[in-house]
C-alpha cells in the first residue's frame, strides 16, 4: 500500500473516530427559585457545615440533585434581590454592569442573552422561559430569544397581597399566609408547561433550553391546606419562618421533583443538564414568624438585600453527563457564569468575543471539581449595590466588603476569610490582612470604573409611605377566590380555597 493510501485511511479513521466520540450538544434546564437561602433545605450545601440545614424543612428532591450531581458550596447570586439577578443571569453580566436595582437603563434585547448564546453555538436549540421574568426587565422573553414564555411576569403574577385581593400597604399589614388548594404560587402549572415543552422538543428532535423561574419562596406565602396541616403537626419551626412558609417550600420541592422525574423517564436523560440555584438569599423575616427563633439564614450573616453572605450565597447544584454523583466543588461561582457555561457545553467556540459577558465557563469544574478557579477578567466575583452604600468582591479564599459614603468615597472596609468560616459577623480581619484587602479593593474599584457602575446616591432613597387607608382594620381580611374572583371574607388570615 502506498504512503498516500496509508495517509488517506489514517485521516479517514481519525475523522470517523472524532465524529463518534464528540459529544452531542446537550439539553439544559435551569431551575431558579425565589428568595431561597443557602441553608434553607433539609440537606446542607456545605457538607462540613452541619448547621447549614434545617431539621424542620423537607426538600428531598433538592437533596436528590445534590446526591446525584455536584454541590458548589460557594455558589452566589449576582445580586441580593430578584430583578438585577435575573438580568445578570440572562446576559452573563455583573450587576455593576447591567444595573444593581429594579430600574436600569440596560436593555437585555440589545445585548448577549442565554438563548442567543446557545443558538450561536447550535441553531437547533429552542428556548423557553416559564415563571417569573422579573420587574422592569424592559425586554420581553421573546425579544431576548425565547420561543415560548409566560410573558412579562412579576411578583404579582405569582401572588402578592394586592393580586390576592387584599388592599394593604405591605406584607406585614395583611394576613401572614393564604390558602390556595388549586395551584399555589403557580408551581404546578409552570412545572407542567416546562415538562410539556421539553417533551415536544424531544419529539421534534430539537435541542432545548428551559428556564423555570419559580415564584416561591417569595412573599406572599401561599400554600394548600394539606401540607400546612402536616407542618402544624410537626410543631414549631426550627428557625424564624412559619409552618405555612415551610409548606410552601415543600410544594416548591415537589415541583422540582416532577421536573427531574420527567427527565429521568425520558430517553434524553443521559444528555440533559440540570442546574439549580436561587435569585438571592433568604428573607430575614417572614410574616407571622416568631422573631425569637434562630435566624432564617443560619449560620450566614445577613439576608436578602444585603451583600453579606446571607444575601447572596445561595444553593448552586449541577447534574449532568460526566458529573460524579455526590461531588463537591469549593470554587466560588456565580449566577452570571451560566451564560458562558451553557455556551461552552453547547459546543460554542467564541465565548471570548462576548465582550460584555463578565462570567466564566464552569465546564472544567463540572467534571473535575479540583480543576481550580477559571480566570476572571475582574480577578474576583463582583457585587455592587450603591443604593445601600456597599460593594463586595470574592476570590478563592477571601471576601471584601467595601462601604461607601454618599460622595462616592470609601467609608470603611471589612475582610473575611470564608474558607475558615461562612459566618462573617465577628470575623473581620481587614486590619491584620491588609495585603489581601488592598488587592481585592483594587480589583473591585478598577472593575467598577471599567463598567461605569452606578455611584452612591447623593441622598438616601425615599422610603415608601404606608397607606393608612389600606391597612387591615379588623380581624378578618378580604382575599380572593382563585376560581371565581369573588371576594372571600375570612377570619384572621387570607384564605383561597
Amino acid at each position: 500500500m502506498s504512503i498516500y493510501w496509508q495517509i488517506f485511511f489514517l485521516t479517514f479513521f481519525v475523522i470517523c473516530h472524532n465524529c463518534l466520540t464528540q459529544a452531542a450538544p446537550p439539553n439544559i434546564i435551569l431551575i431558579l427559585t425565589d428568595d431561597q437561602g443557602w441553608s434553607q433545605m433539609s440537606a446542607s450545601m456545605g457538607p462540613d457545615v452541619t448547621e447549614a440545614q434545617s431539621s424542620y424543612l423537607e426538600t428531598p428532591n433538592m437533596t436528590r440533585l445534590m446526591q446525584e450531581g455536584m454541590r458548589f458550596t460557594n455558589g452566589y447570586s449576582p445580586a441580593p434581590l430578584c430583578t438585577p439577578t435575573r438580568r445578570c443571569i440572562l446576559c452573563g453580566t455583573s450587576a455593576a454592569r447591567s444595573g444593581p436595582e429594579f430600574k436600569s437603563s440596560w436593555v437585555p434585547k440589545n445585548h448577549m442573552t442565554i438563548p442567543k448564546a446557545l443558538k450561536a453555538a447550535d441553531p437547533n436549540y429552542r428556548c423557553a422561559h416559564f415563571g417569573k421574568w422579573g420587574e422592569q426587565m424592559i425586554s420581553t422573553p421573546e425579544e431576548c430569544g425565547y420561543a415560548a414564555s409566560d410573558g412579562m411576569t412579576g411578583n404579582n403574577t405569582g401572588g402578592m397581597p394586592k393580586s390576592l385581593g387584599v388592599k394593604i400597604g405591605n406584607h406585614d399589614e395583611g394576613p401572614p399566609h393564604f390558602i390556595n388548594n388549586l395551584d399555589p404560587k403557580l408551581t404546578k402549572s409552570i412545572t407542567t408547561k416546562a415538562i410539556d415543552f421539553m417533551q415536544q422538543q424531544h419529539e421534534d428532535e430539537k435541542l432545548f433550553y428551559v428556564q423555570i423561574s419559580y415564584y416561591a419562596q417569595h412573599l406572599s406565602v401561599v400554600t394548600r391546606e394539606k401540607p400546612l396541616g402536616k407542618y402544624k403537626a410537626k410543631g414549631i419551626p426550627d428557625r424564624g419562618y412559619t409552618q405555612a412558609w415551610a409548606a410552601m417550600m415543600e410544594e416548591l420541592d415537589d415541583g422540582i421533583g416532577r421536573l427531574v422525574d420527567a427527565v429521568d423517564k425520558s430517553s434524553a436523560k443521559d444528555n440533559t443538564w440540570i442546574f439549580f440555584t436561587a435569585d438571592n438569599g433568604g428573607r430575614g423575616t417572614v410574616p407571622g414568624a416568631d422573631a425569637s427563633r434562630p435566624a432564617t439564614n443560619t449560620p450566614l450573616t445577613g439576608a436578602k438585600h444585603s451583600l453579606y453572605e446571607g444575601g447572596v450565597r445561595v444553593p448552586f447544584v449541577a447534574r449532568g453527563p460526566g458529573v460524579k454523583a455526590g461531588s463537591v466543588c469549593q470554587v466560588p461561582v456565580v449566577g452570571y457564569d451560566f451564560l458562558p457555561t451553557f455556551h461552552d457545553l453547547a459546543g460554542g467556540q467564541t465565548a471570548e468575543t462576548f465582550d460584555e459577558v463578565d462570567g466564566v465557563s464552569l465546564k472544567s469544574l463540572l467534571t473535575d471539581p479540583q480543576a481550580g478557579p477559571p480566570p476572571r477578567k475582574s480577578g474576583a466575583i463582583i457585587f455592587h449595590r450603591p443604593n445601600r452604600l456597599f460593594s463586595a468582591a470574592r476570590n478563592q479564599t477571601h471576601k471584601l466588603m467595601l462601604h461607601w459614603k454618599r460622595d462616592g468615597s470609601i467609608s470603611r472596609r471589612e475582610l473575611f476569610k470564608l474558607t475558615k468560616t461562612c459566618t462573617e459577623e465577628g470575623h473581620d480581619i481587614a486590619a491584620v490582612q491588609t495585603t489581601n484587602a488592598d488587592q481585592l479593593q483594587r480589583q473591585l474599584v478598577q472593575f467598577l470604573k471599567l463598567v461605569n457602575a452606578d455611584r452612591p446616591p447623593a441622598k438616601a432613597p425615599r422610603k415608601r409611605k404606608k397607606n393608612k387607608d389600606s391597612q387591615c382594620q379588623c380581624p378578618g381580611a378580604v382575599s380572593q377566590d382563585v376560581r371565581t374572583s369573588r371576594p372571600v371574607l375570612t377570619a384572621g388570615r387570607g384564605h383561597l380555597q
